[in-house]
């Protein structure tokens, strides 16, 4: 006996010969006939009817400030009074700001340090602790452990650590092997490396975990033909796990240049930009241009810069991952 799908199929082709359904054939014709009403009746509008929620709640709070900042960036306002059109004046006075040359250098600085000391940390502590037989969970947690602390709080028990007196915990410990005392966040050439230090200390632990879940998906037997061929840990990390954690790297690192150069807590926090606007960032500059006067903000500058500061990163995304298309396979 043929089973029902056989029948339909057979069906099908004795009435539309060799077409293929949407292609012209009868069933085609009749899926281009489906009025509004069959398409409501079988379920379509009542789907609509369940996702219009959402989409409008998503297009309010992603889409419509999207567009808001857009269209301030060509308007000066305060959000007082009413605004007026300048075209691209706002973009012309961020363009020509003395400070914006010194916060891009500033961001570009951060976010080469934070890859530099900060993209290996996490795999490394992966690393390490997948490679160990007991206790992967309480190594985990305590990896994981900094991104629980609030990131206030995280700042400020830093800033306890980084003191510039002798007495500081840094400096204390660096007294035991004879160096310092440093001033840690009052030095234009310490503050940066500084804040790096603590931003990846802060947020190293969830690519641990990223890492983790993805050295777990490695099968054992490629670990186990390695250790026969008489790899060490190093030589397996190398061979084994980095091909297969290729995808998730690639990932992680552009992930990673996205948030350095937006990177905001640390700086205002820590320095305010300072000492002699060492640590000023493009967020703060956006800051400063928005909240930085109490008479009222030059928001339509603030959003100028936030529009250029967004157009440079999804063009960085899309040649990223065109460039890395290949290399993620």
């Amino acid at each position: 006996m043929s089973a029902p799908g056989t029948l339909r199929q057979t069906g099908d082709a004795a009435a539309g010969g060799n077409h293929k359904p949407g292609t012209g054939g009868p069933r085609g014709r009749q899926l281009r006939r489906r009025d509004p009403l069959t398409w409501a009746r079988r379920g379509g509008l009542s789907s609509v009817v369940f996702a219009l929620p959402l989409l409008v709640i998503f297009g309010v709070f992603s889409w419509w400030p999207i567009v808001r900042s857009v269209i301030m960036s060509f308007q000066k306002t305060n959000l007082v009074g009413t605004p007026k059109w300048v075209g691209w004046h706002n973009f012309q006075y961020v363009l020509t700001d003395p400070d914006l040359p010194t916060a891009i250098r500033n961001t570009l600085y951060f976010a080469l340090l934070a890859l530099v000391i900060g993209f290996p940390v996490p795999l490394v502590t992966a690393v390490l602790i997948s490679s160990v037989r007991r206790r992967k969970g309480l190594y985990s947690a305590l990896a994981y452990l900094p991104v629980v602390v609030p990131p206030v709080v995280a700042v400020l028990l830093w800033k306890f650590f980084y003191d510039g007196s002798s007495d500081g915990v840094f400096n204390t410990i660096l007294r035991w092997v004879g160096l310092g005392p440093y001033t840690w966040l009052s030095s234009p050439s310490l503050a940066m490396p500084s804040l790096v230090v603590e931003a990846t200390w802060a947020a190293a632990g969830g690519t641990v975990i990223i890492y983790l879940a993805a050295l777990i998906s490695v099968p054992d037997e490629l670990y186990d033909a390695a250790e026969v061929d008489g790899a060490g840990i190093w030589r397996k990390v190398w061979h084994v796990s980095m091909p297969q954690l290729r995808g998730v790297l690639l990932i992680t690192f552009i992930l990673q240049i996205i948030g350095t150069v937006q990177v905001f807590l640390e700086p205002y926090l820590f320095t305010g930009g300072g000492p002699a606007n060492a640590t000023l960032t493009i967020l703060l500059m956006i800051y400063n241009y928005g909240f930085g006067s109490s008479l009222g903000g030059n928001y339509g500058a603030a959003t100028a810069l936030s529009v250029m500061l967004a157009a440079f990163l999804a063009i960085l995304s899309l040649v990223y991952f065109k460039l890395t298309s290949r290399w993620s396979k």
